[in-house]
């Protein structure tokens, strides 16, 4: 008997650096997502469902089979903005199905912290914020007022110092600061 958790050895894969980011949602590539998975179960497959009408909108489903087990996805056709668009074309609805085969996907384990709004898979520690990015906050804070944006926005995220930060949040508090 087979007792290997798929699941968890998906669920543990950084997808991070094959995502893109678009109007604050985050995209993993489908062409990625179907290679590491057929890696790990060649005998993978998918089937995508009748695309079902809901008033001038559109649901795509897509069902993935890995590891001796099915997997269904649902997904609206959506614009850029998340939101259904009206009567789409196939365009639209083709993008929409390669996005639910990645969700299905994720059902499995790969990239489904994505889902949650996550940055990390869980499990992996977020990088703490770099001796060179906590100088150039400590350089920036020359002023006051620039001194109390830092602590407005350590206060916002629930840290103490610029230690208390992850590198990403370092990087985002100095753009903003350089905005």
């Amino acid at each position: 008997m087979n007792t290997e958790n798929h699941f968890a050895a998906l669920a543990a894969v950084n997808v991070n650096d094959k995502t893109e980011k678009k109007n604050g949602l985050t995209y993993l590539s489908w062409a990625w997502a179907v290679d590491q998975l057929l890696k790990r179960d060649p005998g993978a497959s998918w089937v995508f469902g009748e695309p079902v009408r809901w008033n001038e909108t559109v649901m795509v489903s897509c069902t993935v089979t890995a590891f001796g087990k099915p997997m269904t996805a649902h997904l609206p056709v959506m614009d850029h903005r998340n939101k259904a668009i009206p009567n789409p074309d196939a365009f639209q609805a083709n993008v929409a199905m390669q996005r639910c085969l990645v969700k299905a996907i994720a059902l499995h384990g790969l990239g489904l912290y994505i889902y949650a709004g996550e940055d990390l898979p869980e499990g992996e520690p977020e990088p703490k914020i770099s001796e060179q990015t906590r100088a150039k906050l400590a350089e920036l804070a020359t002023t006051k007022e620039i001194a109390a944006k830092i602590d407005l926005a350590l206060e916002k995220k629930g840290r103490n110092s610029l230690d208390d930060l992850t590198e990403d949040e370092g990087q985002k508090l100095i753009a903003w600061l350089n905005r």
